[in-house]
């Protein structure tokens, strides 16, 4: 249950954030998850949206660097321990997370990983029954 991540690449400026979040809501598109990383030139703006092709048009049409990455996502009880159980299946059978991040509401938690091997990691988490989220329901969280 793959589904598509745009990458962004922001100048370590005032205001690149709020461009990219004005370009995508002008555009009609959501933001359901992201993440930033940064070092002392640049930032990468990772997220999760509603209508990801569309948001990788308007924001290549804005000047912006964008790509798009293929992501899995996942629920788990939002209780201690319970990502642990998930990401030892993964570490065990060698597949590493480049990075990860993930939000809680309530009882549950979703989690959204980048692995070493994409296809080997869904074929995991299926076998250890774990709950993945289809793209469209990331894409509408």
């Amino acid at each position: 249950m793959l589904a598509k991540q745009l990458s962004v690449f922001l100048e370590n400026k005032s205001g690149r954030l709020t461009e990219v979040t004005d370009v995508l809501g002008k555009a009609g598109i959501n933001l359901s998850a992201m993440s930033i990383a940064d070092n002392s030139d640049f930032g990468i703006l990772r997220c999760i949206v509603s209508d990801p092709e569309l948001g990788y048009k308007v924001l290549k049409e804005a000047h912006f660097t964008v790509k798009i990455t293929n992501v899995i996502g996942f629920s788990c009880p939002n209780t201690p321990g319970s990502l642990a159980v998930v990401l030892k299946c993964l570490s065990d059978a060698n597949v590493f997370i480049e990075y990860m991040y993930s939000f809680s509401n309530g009882d549950g938690a979703n989690v959204v990983i980048r692995p070493s091997d994409l296809e080997l990691c869904e074929k995991i988490l299926q076998s250890k029954k774990v709950d993945l989220l289809a793209a469209s329901d990331l894409y509408r969280l």
